[in-house]
């Protein structure tokens, strides 16, 4: 198979079979995405912060 026909194939069917999702709603779907992202990034943080502490302390001992 001729790759620029394989390329040409893919996007036909990317223009013509595939059943894309409406405009508003990939918007709110990204929306939440980001959302959720920063929410977990900070969970990771604090978690992180806390172990890193907790061992700083916990090698003063000795």
């Amino acid at each position: 198979m001729n790759l620029v026909k394989y390329i040409k194939d893919s996007f036909e069917e990317l223009r013509n079979k595939v059943s894309w999702i409406p405009w508003d709603e990939a918007q709110k779907s990204t929306v939440v995405v980001a959302i959720f992202t920063v929410v977990f990034a900070l969970a990771v943080f604090v978690v992180d912060k806390f172990f890193q502490t907790g061992l700083t302390e916990y090698f003063k001992l000795f």
